[in-house]
């Protein structure tokens, strides 16, 4: 099973540096060279793994009940509040060996951003690859352009070892019971590079079947380019059934297979990778990412200032900043902008994002995630016809800050390359 043991920590010293928490080895799970990577926390709460009977000061924590069978609460206040080191497992390109995938037949479930990033790479990387599609599909003629095997979804089940379902979150339950089920075999590897549908229970494998994750930190065109440009988008890892004793190495494999490796893969679980995932993207990387630059523009154009000009300030210039975040980190930013950029950052920041209201808010979304309540409203709205989803969408669409920056990115030198594989070049 993924969950894997980690010893409690010991705590800190009395000058209050941070203490290290040992980890244990998980079964089955290759053990060649593996980088442990840590991170401090200080938060009054945070789950850890079954702990190993130690005699640790830690010890004395309160042990609560989780959601999920295994885990286990830890209350840091009861360690006098001293911080603690919590290790992450790290495999790199060395303990990722792709032969683990010779011999097995993988298919991919899809041909959209993941998938056909997934089923490229991994074709280039010698893997045997087909891609399952509905009989129709517009992407049947795309996949076999591109010099890939194309099957019927039931087709594409049947014949793979390795099924990774890369079709839309909200289709891949209906698709699973209707076409892949009834075809999986003893033995077969059945893997996801997200986890709702199996930490919210929309999809339950059968028990003689491994159950993987291989999680790309970004979106499927640039898992592609990236892969192109010889590099990697990191990856997460998590086991959620191990019931061939091979699960770990098999899905390192793959991970080796699209390029992960060469980024890093980090091991997790469905049920964080699903929480902190979603967290991610609705209050961060697309909700307040988008959200700030509509009002950034709004602002800007309401004050009288060009349209254009308040694009280019407030959304052209976003991929200009985190490129040099991704390099090197808040600091290579700072750097590499002004001296009153930077001071501006300081005293106008938290204007715009007042920390204690905007944490508060950023709980209430991860609370709602953790509790299930996102998830059920997105269910919903499937089931219901999409009626929200499609109304915000098609608003977005009309906004300025979209019909400005469509008419600025044409006229630029490289305005007809709409090909999004080259978006992170």
């Amino acid at each position: 099973q993924l969950r894997q043991e980690r010893a409690v920590t010991e705590a800190g010293d009395r000058e209050g540096r941070p203490c290290k928490m040992p980890v244990g080895a998980a079964i089955s799970r290759p053990q060649d060279s593996a980088f442990l990577f840590g991170r401090i926390i200080s938060a009054p709460t945070r789950r850890v793994f079954p702990q190993r009977e130690s005699q640790s000061p830690c010890q004395s924590a309160k042990r609560t009940e989780d959601r999920s069978p295994g885990v286990l609460n830890l209350n840091l206040n009861a360690i006098s509040k001293k911080e603690c080191i919590i290790m992450a497992k790290m495999y790199y390109a060395k303990d990722c060996d792709i032969n683990y995938l010779n011999g097995k037949k993988i298919a991919i479930i899809g041909y959209g951003s993941q998938g056909h990033a997934h089923a490229l790479n991994l074709k280039d990387s010698g893997c045997d690859v087909c891609v399952g599609l509905r009989a129709g599909s517009k992407n049947w003629k795309n996949a076999e352009e591109a010099g890939l095997k194309v099957m019927t979804i039931p087709e594409a089940a049947k014949w793979g070892d390795i099924v990774m379902i890369l079709v839309n979150d909200e289709v891949q339950a209906d698709v699973y019971k209707r076409d892949i089920a009834p075809n999986l075999e003893a033995g077969n590897m059945l893997m996801f590079a997200h986890g709702f549908n199996i930490h919210f229970k929309q999809i339950v494998p059968p028990a003689d079947v491994d159950v993987t994750m291989i999680a790309p930190k970004g979106p499927g065109h640039t898992v592609r380019s990236t892969y192109v440009n010889g590099k990697g988008v990191p990856c997460l890892i998590a086991v959620e059934q191990n019931a061939t004793g091979d699960a770990y190495k098999l899905a390192l494999a793959y991970a080796a297979g699209i390029g992960g490796a060469r980024g890093g893969v980090m091991e997790t679980t469905f049920q964080d990778e699903t929480e902190t995932d979603l967290f991610g993207e609705q209050a961060v990387l697309c909700g307040g990412v988008v959200e700030l630059m509509k009002l950034g523009f709004e602002t800007l154009v309401e004050a009288g200032y060009e349209p254009e000009n308040a694009y280019f300030e407030c959304i052209h210039e976003m991929k200009l900043i985190i490129d040099l975040i991704n390099k090197g980190g808040v600091a290579a930013m700072n750097y590499s902008i002004s001296d009153t950029a930077e001071f501006g950052e300081y005293v106008s920041g938290p204007r715009v994002l007042p920390y204690e209201e905007t944490k508060k808010n950023m709980k209430a979304v991860l609370t709602d995630i953790q509790d299930g309540v996102f998830a059920g409203k997105w269910i919903a709205e499937n089931k219901n016809g999409r009626t929200f989803f499609n109304a915000k969408r098609a608003q977005l669409a009309k906004h300025q800050m979209e019909t400005v920056g469509a008419e600025l990115r044409k006229n630029m030198l490289w305005g007809d390359d709409t090909d999004l594989d080259t978006a992170s070049n």
